[in-house]
């Protein structure tokens, strides 16, 4: 199985090293190729392409794993997911895998999410894809992320549906304090929020704040309500699709 590795804290980053290290254990055709430097939000974009179409990338070399193809590119995640699956680095990927995210993917916010958006466009050209989060912008527990990581890659790997992302977080807590891995639901936030303040005709000021896991959180059982309690969350998404269950047939007109 041919797997793309890649994610949005950028080619130098440990957790990206990690999943690498984790996908070539588990027996998987590995080949990185990831940003350049941190590309954190941007969603499933598609940019960075050169104004002559070329996509600018330079080689690199990952510790312990000879062998293995590692490409630092100059675009979004998802672009970089995206041109994959059409050979850009080789054989299309089966699947791909994304992160491992320094900071939570949690709630409806992960629309906003480069590791999760790269996945999905992996998902959208009919890959299986998986997308790992350790849920702190500081982590220090990566033993708990690894073990956590490994248990959905086997579960994707012999379970997954191509076009569906698997979308894990783990806390960032000490091995022996993590309860396990549970499927859980999206919660209504995300990990992070936006505030806006002062405003001027030329400027308006954006400011982002961690946002935490409250009680009604926590007993609804959402993903980021059971990692404050020491659970890794596990939940299946799909990439758009049309809304069928909506009613348009009103929105009818011809000029």
């Amino acid at each position: 199985m041919r797997a793309l590795v890649t994610n949005d804290d950028g080619v130098d980053s440990h957790g990206i090293f990690l999943l690498a290290r984790l996908a070539f254990a588990a027996g998987l055709d590995v080949v990185v190729a990831a940003p350049h430097e941190e590309r954190s939000g941007a969603s499933a974009s598609l940019t960075a392409l050169e104004s002559n179409g070329r996509l600018r990338m330079s080689r690199r070399e990952f510790p312990d794993l000879p062998g293995v193809a590692v490409h630092a590119v100059e675009a979004s995640p998802a672009l970089i997911s995206f041109v994959a699956t059409s050979g850009a680095f080789g054989p299309p990927p089966d699947i791909v895998l994304s992160g491992i995210n320094h900071g939570p993917n949690t709630g409806h916010a992960i629309l906003h999410s480069g590791t999760v958006g790269a996945a999905l466009t992996g998902a959208t050209h009919g890959t299986l894809a998986l997308a790992v989060s350790l849920a702190t912008s500081n982590p220090r527990h990566w033993d708990t992320a690894e073990v956590v990581c490994r248990q959905a890659l086997d579960w994707i790997v012999e379970n997954g549906t191509p076009g569906t992302v698997l979308n894990v977080n783990a806390p960032d807590i000490p091995l022996d304090e993590l309860k396990g891995l549970r499927p859980a639901p999206l919660a209504a936030f995300g990990a992070v929020q936006a505030n806006v303040g002062e405003a001027d005709d030329g400027f308006v000021t954006v400011t982002f704040a961690e946002i935490h896991a409250d009680d009604n959180e926590n007993s609804e059982e959402t993903d980021a309500g059971v990692l404050v309690r020491g659970w890794a969350s596990a939940t299946a998404l799909r990439a758009p699709f049309e809304a069928v269950d909506v009613d348009i047939s009103t929105l009818n007109w011809t000029r």
